[in-house]
């Protein structure tokens, strides 16, 4: 396994499992410098990228098809139909299934969803789901509870979850997520720690989950990685990008 300057571990095939970079970020819909998110993405070198606010709305599939090709990247699943969660994925990825998940709506409030797939890397069968959840606390609750069920009927020993909580840890919904998942942040701190926002960080909003059986090699903000310019040029959250051994088999 290769260890870059950066001390994140590169991508990989080993004997009996696989290492895999996984990205989660928060892109506001592309209505900021989109040269600047494509060198961010590309800079990071994930094997998954769990986005949230991906484009919604007018010839939102040529945005996203646009960001995909402007990272080499694959598009898997998301955008509308998850009401904002989309997946990208290398071409080291092969692709199972995938589904686009609607919740429950709360009048008044913006409807949410999932982006999940199940993918196999270097022989190792992962699912994946991008959420961004609530910002009203009991919404964000139950759709936490959520995350956690569809995790647990995606029909697989090794799953990772990531996106935009709208809350820092402590609070009842990521406690709730942390409370059964790794917080890949606090097992293996790596990089910057506050996600939110790009000009004076203060706030860890944004977090990449693991089942317990993948070992965190790493995660955090990619500080050392991406160009500060682009960072705060891109979109108003910062990334978190985790180095991740998935057992294969």
């Amino acid at each position: 396994m290769t260890t870059p300057a950066d001390g994140l571990p590169a991508s990989a095939t080993e004997n009996g499992s696989a290492v895999i970079r996984v990205l989660s970020y928060n892109i506001r819909s592309m209505r900021d410098d989109n040269a600047a998110l494509a060198r961010v993405i590309r800079a990071c070198a994930p094997d998954l990228v769990l986005i949230q606010e991906a484009p919604r709305f007018f010839r939102w599939r040529k945005a996203a098809a646009r960001l995909a090709a402007a990272t080499d990247l694959v598009i898997l699943s998301g955008g509308d139909t998850a009401a904002g969660p989309m997946l990208l994925c290398s071409l080291r990825a092969t692709v199972e299934r995938t589904e686009d998940i609607l919740l429950p709506l709360t009048p008044g409030l913006h409807r949410r969803g999932f982006a999940t797939a199940v993918v196999r890397i270097g022989g190792a069968r992962i699912g994946v789901l991008s959420a961004h959840l609530s910002l009203q606390e009991a919404e964000r609750y139950e759709q936490a509870g959520a995350l956690l069920d569809r995790l647990a009927t995606m029909g697989v020993d090794h799953a990772i979850a990531g996106g935009d909580l709208n809350e820092r840890p402590g609070g009842r919904s990521f406690a709730r997520l942390a409370g059964t998942l790794k917080d890949c942040w606090e097992v293996a701190p790596w990089g910057g720690e506050p996600t939110y926002a790009p000009h004076d960080p203060r706030q860890r909003i944004d977090a990449i989950f693991a089942t317990p059986g993948i070992e965190v090699l790493g995660c955090g903000v990619p500080l050392g990685l991406a160009d500060p310019a682009d960072l705060r040029a891109a979109t108003d959250h910062l990334p978190v990008l985790a180095a991740l051994r998935v057992p294969t088999g």
